[in-house]
């Protein structure tokens, strides 16, 4: 059966591609076809001929991709290995994420060792001209024209150019200089094992760094491998010992001239403790042997200035036990394997800071006793004749926490009511599932959304006495003459006050509800941070409307078509509230 133009035209148009790309849609069938003949052949036998078989059998094989391989523009050879590193917490982790990995230019190491396979390049000039690379024989020679044979193996790299230009100078005394350099170092075949995460023989050079070899392997396996106790082996000898720890901490690493055979060997690791806290190095550490105290693991950890005690949780069987300690006997505390360790702050603050903004003449920011009242900072406050302190507005980060806690678990209440419902047959599925997905995209949105942190003062009966805490804000507005309309309105826009003026009349200034209002929820909120929820009967009539007012018409939410339309609303009356914005659908 052959291939007629009309079918080829149409499963072109189908796949989307010219009439020239048809060739390569006729290779890749004929790999597929290639393949089901391999694992049946008895299928060949009536196998269809497809328009380029013939070439693509003459193709070179593509090498057959790596499953644990990631894409990456920055890295091709990062992989997922790389990635369980970067996000583990166990210190020296992050060293493997495939930076070292990187193929590279060789560079100059003054006290490499020349070993047999290395390329010499030797270059003469003057009386007699030369220059070629020379490969150092398995005799550790190289042969010099004239000059013979010139013993290299074990030459360091800084001593090379000298012992060819000696041997350059017992032939040719004069009007014949010499240049020498290491080439290219042999390329070796490592083996990398113990506890990493992908154990081989990787290629390589004998100029190569152990970091290197490690990362090709994955890195060193967060959970089972230690950072302290990484061996180079030759035969049944150890060569080095590394510690990882010295390079992340001191920026010291030991070149070792690795050769062919040679083990990168990666034992179970040592002793660990976990830190937390007020640390700059919040991580996993590994220690070796009894002994080691908290102040030598401070100077790991790295804890903050405004640390004083650190919490010790040990396990002992089914038991955990916590043991409180001031820094100042860190020396005398030793650790445990499996201790957890919390840095704290265990003082009360000397002072605080409060910041002033708006309409008044005195210092921005003040430096208070803690336990200021609200009071004291009042009186030293100088304020301008149009500051309108009947809005005192006070913002506090410990306010806008909580707010922002209370609106994530809003949401995420909603998500999951959004991911669980049920349905009585697959065309309401098929609408939930519309539906979800909608939802789903308005919650990611509304995630985004930034409380204010704002505290009702200005009509607190004990506002003199209101204790302020670090970091407060207050604000004094100015005397304002403009009412602003947003949401769900036709235009929103800043209305000039006018006493005479009810809801309705401002609403209407902004061009009336648009079809998306929801006019039975329009919230008034105040400038001194308090709110006024109006029903639907009560939009036209009476609520009194003062200068400053913020009108938040907000969206409706058709509960006919949206099966979670409540919560949805009581959202979007907190994000008002919480945020003074309309969140729409």
């Amino acid at each position: 059966m052959k291939h007629t133009p009309s079918i080829l035209a149409a499963v072109t148009l189908a796949l989307g591609l010219s009439p020239l790309a048809w060739g390569q849609v006729d290779l890749g069938l004929s790999g597929v076809l290639q393949q089901n003949t391999a694992s049946n052949p008895f299928a060949a036998q009536n196998m269809p001929q497809v328009p380029g078989a013939d070439m693509a059998a003459k193709q070179p094989a593509l090498p057959a991709a790596n499953p644990a391989q990631v894409k990456s523009q920055d890295n091709p050879l990062l992989t997922q290995d790389h990635l369980t590193n970067q996000a583990s917490d166990v210190f020296g982790a992050q060293l493997f994420t495939g930076a070292f990995s990187q193929p590279g230019a060789t560079q100059f190491n003054p006290d490499y060792a020349v070993t047999l396979g290395d390329q010499i390049q030797v270059r003469l000039w003057g009386a007699f001209a030369f220059d070629q690379v020379l490969t150092v024989d398995p005799r550790g020679n190289i042969f010099l024209p004239h000059a013979g044979p010139v013993q290299v193996l074990g030459v360091r790299n800084q001593d090379l150019e000298g012992v060819v230009q000696a041997a350059v100078r017992r032939t040719f005394r004069n009007n014949v200089s010499s240049y020498a350099s290491l080439a290219a170092a042999q390329p070796v075949r490592v083996f990398v094992g113990g506890n990493v995460n992908r154990p081989g023989l990787y290629n390589g050079t004998s100029m190569d760094s152990i970091l290197r070899y490690l990362d090709m392997a994955g890195g060193v396996d967060p959970e089972r491998g230690s950072y302290l106790q990484v061996q180079v082996k030759r035969g049944q000898a150890v060569r080095a010992t590394i510690s990882l720890y010295d390079f992340l901490l001191d920026g010291t690493m030991p070149m070792v001239q690795l050769a062919d055979g040679d083990v990168i060997f990666v034992p179970p690791h040592a002793e660990r403790v976990k830190v937390g806290g007020l640390v700059a190095n919040a991580k996993r550490f590994e220690f070796q042997g009894q002994g080691q105290t908290v102040a030598q693991l401070m100077q790991l950890a790295k804890p903050l200035p405004d640390a004083t005690h650190v919490r010790v949780v040990r396990n002992t069987g089914s038991v955990r036990n916590a043991e409180y300690y001031p820094l100042s006997q860190a020396a005398t505390v030793q650790l445990m394997d499996g201790d957890e360790l919390q840095f704290t702050a265990d003082k009360k603050p000397g002072t605080i800071t409060v910041r002033v903004e708006g309409e008044h003449d005195s210092a921005q920011e003040y430096v208070l006793p803690y336990g200021t009242a609200m009071g004291s900072l009042l009186e030293q406050i100088q304020a301008r004749p149009n500051a309108d302190m009947t809005s005192l507005q006070l913002f506090r980060e410990s306010v806008k926490q909580r707010q922002k806690e209370m609106l994530a678990t809003s949401l995420h209440n909603l998500e999951m009511s959004l991911l669980t419902a049920r349905s009585g047959s697959s065309d309401e599925a098929r609408l939930r599932k519309e539906e979800a997905d909608l939802s789903l995209q308005w919650i990611e949105r509304a995630k985004q959304v930034e409380p204010l942190g704002q505290v009702q003062i200005a009509k607190a009966s004990q506002l003199n006495s209101m204790l302020l805490e670090n970091g407060d804000i207050i604000r004094i507005p100015r005397k304002d003459d403009l009412v602003l309309v947003s949401g769900e309105v036709l235009f929103p826009n800043a209305v000039a006050f006018e006493g005479n003026l009810t809801l309705g009349d401002y609403i209407e200034r902004a061009g009336g509800f648009t079809q998306m209002a929801d006019n039975a929820r329009v919230v008034v909120a105040r400038r001194d941070g308090s709110f006024e929820q109006v029903k639907a009967n009560r939009v036209f009539g009476s609520t009194a409307i003062e200068a400053g007012d913020q009108i938040l018409v907000l969206p409706k939410v058709d509960k006919k078509k949206r099966q979670f339309w409540k919560d949805m609303t009581q959202i979007m009356y907190q994000i008002a509230v919480s945020a003074k914005v309309v969140f729409g659908l």
